[in-house]
């Protein structure tokens, strides 16, 4: 099974002026392609060659689970943004209101974990045991070895924004909160 790098579902300039085409070209078409190919070449000839992403991630280690745990997250980054302007609506606005208040006390403690975060990594929204928590993984770990889900993510590797925004991950992260596709966030939440 050859993985294949996934097709954005926005144009390169779609996310503008939040995140630019050339951070899409660098990020997207280098960062991302890259561990695609790179677990195509590594799991060639080994148990994984003919396994899905998902198997690979849950029973792999080293550089094949890193590239592998990589190329999902960033496959799943793609669909959390979204050039339009979205809110967080049903359950979901529901829960968020439940366990933080309301959408802007939800993003501010958001915003406190991405900024308290260490280095390269991930920060999550997810959901466990029925409720939303916001969490954070270093490097490149992945969601699928934990029994939570994931409803969206925003990479905090310094490549995913310092084409934009140099190294100020807060002007980032407040950029982000305009492209967060709150629908794809809904439909994960929504999964039984």
């Amino acid at each position: 099974m050859k993985h294949e790098l996934p097709a954005l579902q926005f144009k390169e300039n779609a996310l503008e002026p939040y995140m630019t085409a050339e951070t899409i070209r660098f990020h997207y078409g280098k960062h991302h392609k890259a561990y695609v190919d790179k677990l195509n070449t590594l799991v060639a000839g080994t148990p994984f060659e003919n396994s899905p992403i998902e198997t690979i991630i849950k029973y792999s280690s080293g550089t094949i689970y890193n590239n592998a745990a990589q190329a999902w997250n960033h496959a799943f980054l793609w669909q959390s943004l979204s050039p339009e302007k979205l809110k967080p609506t049903g359950a979901l606005a529901a829960a968020i209101d439940k366990e933080f208040g309301s959408t802007d006390k939800f993003l501010q403690a958001f915003r406190n974990k991405v900024l308290g975060a260490f280095g390269s990594g991930w920060a999550w929204i997810v959901k466990e045991n029925g409720r939303l928590q916001i969490e954070t993984t270093h490097d490149g770990e992945n969601l699928l070895r934990t029994d939570k889900r994931a409803l969206l993510t925003i990479d905090l590797w310094e490549h995913a924004y310092y084409i934009d925004y140099r190294n100020d991950r807060g002007k980032y992260f407040d950029s982000f909160v305009n492209l967060i596709n709150w629908d794809f966030a809904q439909k994960n939440f929504d999964k039984p």
